[in-house]
């Protein structure tokens, strides 16, 4: 698992790096436009802690989650705004959750678990939820596609695939909403016709996590 997590923090940077200009372009439309330069440096931060240190624990389900613990941390202590708190937390929790995961537990189940992890995390600190114009328009109906993916019996790869899609659709279907939170919500009726930056950085973290587990 930790191979996983590793290739997919760096192919995360890679993509966030690449999407910067357009992540921080959708930000200035309804936020302080520094999303994208934000998740830049912090992937770009976590990829060098990646680089620079093993992470310890017992046990491969541990080692991963003390490298998402990590990651969590450096977002928190290098990403500007908003994105810093709900991104390290959210992976924070992912982290403990595989942590405590049982042994018997399968990757589909894991990967449910941490994003369910995740939301929680950032619902505790946001007190967001869905319909009003932040991630977690992306990252709610992921969930809702993963579990119904787990409940199928189908596997780690179909299911990301399906979180991740879920993601990208919940992303796009931000555009005609109303922002009731976060800087955007400052903009009233403004911020219609916009798609939320922080929904399309976590679609595009989700799709990158897919494309690691399907080998693309």
């Amino acid at each position: 698992m930790i191979e996983v997590i590793d290739a997919w923090l760096r192919l995360a940077a890679v993509r966030l790096h690449d999407e910067a200009a357009t992540l921080t372009a959708l930000d200035q439309a309804i936020g302080d436009g520094d999303h994208g330069t934000n998740m830049d440096r912090g992937f770009a931060a976590i990829v060098a802690q990646v680089d620079g240190s093993a992470p310890e624990g017992d046990g491969d389900r541990a080692v991963a989650a003390a490298r998402l613990r990590a990651a969590g941390r450096t977002l928190i202590s290098t990403v500007g705004g908003a994105a810093g708190p709900l991104y390290g937390t959210a992976f924070m929790r992912a982290g403990g959750a595989i942590a405590v995961a049982d042994g018997a537990t399968s990757a589909s189940e894991v990967a449910v678990a941490g994003l369910d992890a995740a939301i929680a995390g950032i619902q505790a600190l946001g007190k967001a939820t869905a319909g009003e114009k932040t991630m977690l328009d992306a990252l709610l109906p992921a969930i809702a596609a993963g579990r119904a993916d787990v409940a199928r019996g189908a596997d780690s790869a179909d299911v990301i695939a399906a979180m991740a899609a879920a993601a990208e659709a919940g992303s796009k279907a931000t555009i005609p909403l109303l922002a009731t939170k976060g800087r955007a919500s400052y903009l009233g009726e403004r911020s219609i016709g916009h798609q939320d930056p922080g929904a399309t950085s976590a679609a595009l973290l989700l799709r990158a996590l897919a494309d690691v587990v399907a080998g693309d």
